[in-house]
This record gives structure tokens, C-alpha cells and sequence, in this order.
């Protein structure tokens, strides 16, 4: 079933909320989410740096106490912005979850510490992706047994890619879905795991099952 983007989210379910890892899970998929760091250094899921869109409140998230940000309910909705504690307590062991960390103003060793913090006392399938080959270096090392991903646009050159392939040292890679079928997601895919974001259609999904080892879906493109 691959991992649900931002949880299992749509209709009364909002995106990176409780309620929607507890969907991914009953769908038996995995669970992918966003995570950003406090004012007060706790990590966050959101994906989002200001709460605007998803709690219509004018908050920055780097910004901000986390006991601020948690009481900040989700428009239309019951739930509220959790923590990424709080996400490890109910994801658990039951399915995999891939965090992506969201680094704001040169903050990638501090949220990675942060990270690797709160996965430090939890047993579970995790693994830490981002676009910012920072967090893959900082997690080589000092928190090794951490798996490292790098998060690919298909925008990015090929000096830039092989740069932050270098630096971040990656053991798998999550590649924007219009990259599927060029020859360097072959080439990485015969070294490690690939998976493909954000496959959201139908066509996308049928396409992109021939060239990934899992889908980052929602919507239509749901396994």
C-alpha cells in the first residue's frame, strides 16, 4: 500500500493530523508526514511554515512555543497541530512512517538533533527524508542506526543531484513522480530503494508502479 502523503487525509480528515495517520493505518498503508521545529526546539508535524492555511491563525512555526502551536485546532475539525512525539506514540511499530524534515533558516542540525531525539526511545520501522542533504549527513554521523533519505525534484541538475547525493549519503531516495523513467532513478534504484511523490491519479499510479519499490500517494492515487 506504500505510505499515505501527510497521512490519509480528504474530507472531514486533515492533512498531518492524529486522525489521519490513525486512517493510513486502518487502510493498511504506511504513514508519511512533515516535520518542522518549535520556537522552543520541539519537533512539530506540519507541513506548512506559518498555521494559515491549516488553522487560519497568523503563527510561524520557527517561531513559535510548542505549547502554542498544540492548541492551535485544524479548521473545521476536531483535531489539533500534534507533535512528532505524539506521532511515534500512535504510528508505533503497527506501520512504517517516512518523516520528511522541513529545515527553515539554516536550522537542519538542530531539528535532525531533534529528530533523532524523539526516535531514540521508540521501536518502530522509521525513516528520515528530506530535501536538505544536511540531515542525511548529520544522521550518518551521530545517529548511524537512523535510516537517511533524500528527497529528489525532478527540477534539480544532475551536478546538483550528484552534490547532494554526496553530502547527504542517502540509503533510500523519494523522487518527484515526473522523474519516473529517466535513466538515474534506474541507476539509483539498482543501489537502493526508491519511492515516488505524490502520486495522486490513477494514471500516475499505473505508471509509476513500474519503476518504484513504493508509492507516497493520496487521493487517486491510492494502491
Amino acid at each position: 500500500m506504500g505510505f499515505a502523503h501527510r497521512g490519509f487525509h480528504g474530507g472531514t480528515i486533515p492533512e498531518n493530523s492524529l486522525a489521519s495517520f490513525e486512517a493510513a493505518i486502518a487502510a493498511g498503508a504506511g504513514v508519511e508526514c512533515d516535520v518542522r521545529l518549535s520556537g522552543d526546539g520541539t519537533a512539530m508535524v506540519v507541513h506548512d511554515s506559518d498555521l494559515r492555511r491549516l488553522c487560519d491563525v497568523a503563527l510561524t512555526v520557527e517561531q513559535t512555543p510548542a505549547a502554542l502551536l498544540a492548541g492551535q485546532r485544524l479548521i473545521d475539525t476536531s483535531e489539533y497541530l500534534p507533535s512528532l512525539e505524539q506521532l511515534l506514540e500512535r504510528v508505533g511499530d503497527r506501520v512504517p512512517a517516512l518523516i520528511e524534515l522541513k529545515i527553515c533558516n539554516n536550522n537542519a542540525a538542530r531539528l535532525t538533533r531533534e529528530v533523532a531525539a524523539d526516535l531514540a526511545p521508540h521501536y518502530g520501522r522509521f525513516g528520515v527524508m528530506s530535501f536538505d542533504p544536511r540531515v542525511g549527513r548529520w544522521l550518518k554521523g551521530n545517529a548511524p542506526d537512523v535510516r537517511r533519505g533524500l528527497v529528489v525534484r525532478d527540477s534539480l541538475s544532475p551536478l546538483k543531484r550528484w552534490i547532494a547525493m554526496t553530502i547527504g549519503s542517502p540509503q533510500f531516495l523519494s523522487v518527484e513522480v515526473a522523474a519516473l523513467g529517466k535513466p538515474w532513478v534506474a541507476r539509483a534504484r539498482q543501489r537502493m530503494p526508491v519511492y515516488s511523490w505524490t502520486v495522486a491519479t490513477a494514471d500516475q499510479r499505473r505508471f509509476a508502479g513500474d519503476y518504484v519499490d513504493a508509492l507516497i500517494w493520496e487521493a487517486d492515487g491510492r494502491p
